[in-house]
């Protein structure tokens, strides 16, 4: 199922979802332009930048010489790099159709705060549920479900529209398309635990989808609405 736009109004403009989504693009044309140059380069970026749970581990327990900073900047890092055109198109679609209304109700600053604490939350579930991994971890997927976790909560009943393919076009509510996709997570980021795969091989970070998405149900009440929504919007 791919969402394809919701019909949520918002009252303001999202200057710093915009931003997110074309400094992620621009990042991800640089790794077209690096990977063009070298694919040993690129791969030294992922490496460096992605997180890769077993250094992190290590240098945080003590187990490794290497900077603490090796092991806190790729939790940012990661963030903004994508291993493919499909994975940041896809990451991008979901980030424009859910991420404009957590501005809107968050407020712009605390909005980018809410987005990177939950690609934070992310980050750290992936590492504590993949310890012995070495394989880099990339993308913004983990930022960005703590956002529908958010949408999950306060648009429940905001309908989506869904295309699936080839042809089937049809509305659900938030709640179902958004409930489906965690389950779906849930449940694969149990059967590749199960499988212990997740410890040798690379492939989607399904912990770090379900983690970020329960920090951005549990965040959102936290969180403020931002005060005199309303006032100056329009529909």
């Amino acid at each position: 199922m791919i969402p394809l736009r919701d019909d949520q109004p918002i009252f303001s403009t999202p200057f710093v979802n915009y931003f997110l989504i074309v400094l992620n693009v621009l990042v991800f044309l640089c790794e077209l332009w690096v990977g063009m140059q070298s694919h040993r380069a690129l791969n030294a970026v992922m490496v460096e930048f992605g997180v890769v749970p077993h250094h992190t581990l290590a240098v945080l327990t003590g187990h490794s010489y290497a900077p603490v900073a090796t092991a806190i900047l790729p939790l940012f890092t990661s963030m903004f790099l994508h291993a493919s055109f499909l994975h940041v198109a896809g990451n991008m679609l979901f980030l424009w159709i859910f991420g404009d209304n957590i501005e809107d109700y968050l407020g712009h600053f605390t909005y980018l705060v809410f987005y990177l604490a939950s690609g934070l939350a992310a980050g750290a579930t992936h590492i504590l549920l993949n310890q012995g991994s070495r394989v880099p971890s990339v993308g913004a997927s983990g930022a960005i479900a703590g956002v529908m976790g958010a949408y999950f909560i306060l648009y429940p009943r905001a309908r989506v529209l869904i295309w699936f393919p080839p042809i089937f076009l049809f509305h659900v509510p938030a709640w179902l398309m958004l409930g489906y996709w965690f389950v779906g997570n849930f449940l694969s980021g149990t059967a590749t635990a199960i499988a212990e795969t997740s410890q040798t091989s690379g492939g989607i970070a399904f912990w770090a989808h379900v983690g970020g998405f329960v920090a951005g149900v549990v965040m959102i009440n936290v969180f403020s609405e931002r005060p005199h929504r309303y006032r100056y919007g329009t529909w």
